[in-house]
């Protein structure tokens, strides 16, 4: 937040920027309120739109699953899963559930079938959650270090034996904050697999599941992309 002035009268809310996405042939709206309130949670930042392409091109199919993005700031990956048929819950910070709230009446109708929004603090929140989400979503939510142990908590109770997430991340510049988390906080209670690296961009997405529960062998190349979680026809 310290990149926004802190003086309302400077830079306030009163700027909306509403965008549309093409993404697996549907077209996204999705509004941003840039100000001091929201800060970063305002913005779709690469990392969401580099995992939203990510679900397009492997055909992602979250009908029958239960799906919760965390720190989901503007909700346009929740809300794609949500399209894609997922029965979704998209969480962040009591500050950004009005402008996800916006963008999820935006995509669907006003009957029925849309995501819920609720607040959610790592490290405090979580118990209010049933454990067990069997889709756990979220990009550029591994930045700043003193969430990390909170969020790993939350990570935790969410994952159940049958549970994947998937965790989407710019390393900014060999920022060694995030590859610390991914590859000394993540191991000692997940597998972790590299689905991609874009190079160009610094963005890195990975599947994460439960230690002791993943079909993957101990031992494995983590880095090659196990497509089995994929199902057909999620795409148009």
């Amino acid at each position: 937040r310290s990149v926004f002035p802190r003086d309302p009268e400077l830079f306030a809310d009163a700027f909306p920027v509403e965008r549309r996405y093409r993404l697996c042939g549907r077209v996204l709206r999705i509004a941003q309120h840039h100000g001091p309130r929201l800060g970063p949670a305002a913005s779709v930042w690469e990392a969401a739109l580099s995992l939203c392409r990510y679900l397009e091109e492997q055909r992602f199919d979250f009908r029958g699953r239960t799906v919760i993005e965390l720190g989901a700031g503007t909700g346009i990956v929740g809300i794609l899963a949500a399209l894609l048929g997922g029965d979704v819950t998209i969480t962040d910070q009591p500050a950004a559930l009005d402008q996800i709230r916006e963008n999820v009446r935006l995509n669907f109708p006003a009957e029925g079938g849309r995501p819920r929004v609720r607040a959610l603090l790592w490290g405090q929140d979580e118990g209010s959650f049933r454990p067990e989400y069997e889709v756990i979503l979220g990009s550029d939510i591994v930045y700043h270090p003193p969430s990390f142990p909170p969020l790993l908590g939350t990570l935790r109770h969410l994952c159940g034996p049958r549970s994947f997430a998937l965790l989407c991340a710019k390393m900014r510049g060999g920022d060694a904050g995030a590859r610390r988390f991914f590859r000394q906080m993540l191991p000692p209670y997940f597998r972790i697999q590299l689905l991609r690296r874009e190079a160009e961009e610094e963005i890195e997405i990975y599947r994460v599941t439960r230690r002791g529960d993943d079909p993957i062998e101990e031992g494995g190349d983590t880095h090659t992309p196990q497509l089995g979680v994929v199902r057909g026809g999620g795409c148009a």
